[in-house]
């Protein structure tokens, strides 16, 4: 069994990848706290190793369930997104907006993958073991989403890859 210690250790990154993953503050709480609640439950199933990564696929499949109860997830356009009140001499909100706004126009599948490699920091064979896919699909994805977020960056309004009509 881990130590509470460690788990209170691994809750700021639980915290910033629910962030990440619902886009949204209070259903990133309840996604950390769902997922806290299950490892405590499960703690006696955990084999010592990367607690992190034991979390995170725990999250990742708790995300995912939730996401299947609830149906699909409403993607608004940007224009439609509240505008969060913002000082014009901090540039560095603004950035974090644009990219808060940008990660939300990704997919979840692609938005999953990014998170867990830029910025938790996981291999690519962590990554691939935490969502369950293979590597090849997990190097794929990031690709994809490292391109489609560069271009949402930029303005560029790209056609999704699954609205491309190929001849």
């Amino acid at each position: 069994m881990f130590s509470d210690d460690a788990l209170l250790a691994e809750i700021p990154r639980l915290r910033r990848y629910a962030r990440g993953l619902t886009g949204d503050a209070a259903r990133a709480d309840d996604l950390v706290q769902d997922t806290l609640e299950r490892a405590l439950l499960k703690g006696r199933l955990w084999r010592p190793g990367n607690l992190r990564a034991w979390l995170l696929t725990m999250m990742h499949n708790v995300f995912v369930n939730q996401y299947r109860a609830a149906g699909a997830m409403d993607f608004r356009p940007p224009e439609d997104l509240p505008e969060v009140a913002v000082r014009p001499q901090q540039l560095d909100g603004i950035e974090l907006r644009e990219l808060e706004r940008a990660l939300q126009q990704l997919s979840p599948e692609q938005r999953e993958v990014l998170l867990l490699v830029a910025l938790e920091d996981m291999s690519y064979e962590d990554t691939a073991r935490i969502l369950g896919t293979p590597i090849g699909t997990v190097m794929s994805r990031l690709s994809r989403a490292r391109e489609r977020l560069r271009q949402v960056l930029a303005g560029q309004s790209a056609v999704p890859d699954y609205l491309k009509v190929v001849k």
